[in-house]
């Protein structure tokens, strides 16, 4: 069983107890997939892995690997199935997580992935494609959004929304609770993240549980 790491979005650098964590985990450092949530945006040939804030991430933590690969539309379907494979750490990048899941059908990658070895990393929009369900709310323009429900790899037994505009004032409102009715939230807000390794589930930050349409924030245990 892999040990999972869903992330919201941390502004600077990872915490230190977290610098920790991973450091425990990750011991295969042979190479780094990325997997890109605005798939279609890059159009020059190389990327410059300083402007992946991801990457920034792990580097600054120290976590260094002997090879890198940033996947999107630019890589072919087959190299890109080939090195998920071979991953010793894969990292689904924020962006936009509609995009993201569309480029993981389209490439035919999330059964690659979830039959994965390696430590599996999510950032805000990858998060949300690595956890069972996720809700995408669409701004209509008036005060009632309109709401999506979206599967996603499936890794853990759980729904997961990270939203940097949004927190435990917006959460209690509700939206997440006709969801939490059929699946347990896990709600998060900036600079927190949860640890699923070997089935147990550990968190680190402001993160909230809404279980049945009730909802109560968690205890750190990372």
């Amino acid at each position: 069983m892999s040990t999972h790491y869903y992330f919201s979005w941390f502004n600077k650098f990872f915490p230190e107890k977290l610098v920790h964590c991973l450091q425990e985990d990750i011991q295969d450092r042979q190479s780094l997939v990325m997997i890109s949530a605005d798939p279609s945006v890059y159009t020059d040939e190389q990327i410059n892995l300083d402007d992946i804030s991801e990457w920034t991430w792990l580097n600054q933590a120290n976590i260094i690997f002997e090879e890198y690969h940033f996947i999107d539309y630019r890589m072919q379907k087959e190299d890109a199935r080939r090195f998920i494979q071979n991953a010793s750490v894969i990292f689904l990048c924020g962006g936009y997580p509609v995009l993201q899941k569309d480029f993981l059908a389209a490439y035919e990658l999330a059964d690659v992935i979830k039959n994965s070895n390696a430590v599996i990393l999510g950032a805000s929009a990858g998060a949300l494609n690595m956890s069972a369900q996720w809700l995408s709310l669409n701004d209509t323009g008036h005060e009632v959004e309109t709401s999506t429900i979206y599967d996603g790899i499936g890794f853990d037994d759980f729904a997961y929304e990270s939203h940097s505009k949004r927190g435990y004032a917006t959460f209690v409102q509700g939206y997440l609770f006709p969801l939490s009715e059929e699946i347990d939230v896990y709600a998060a807000e900036q600079e927190s993240a949860i640890r699923v390794k070997d089935g147990k589930i550990e968190t680190m930050g402001p993160l909230y549980l809404i279980s049945r349409s009730k909802i109560r924030k968690l205890v750190e245990t990372l």
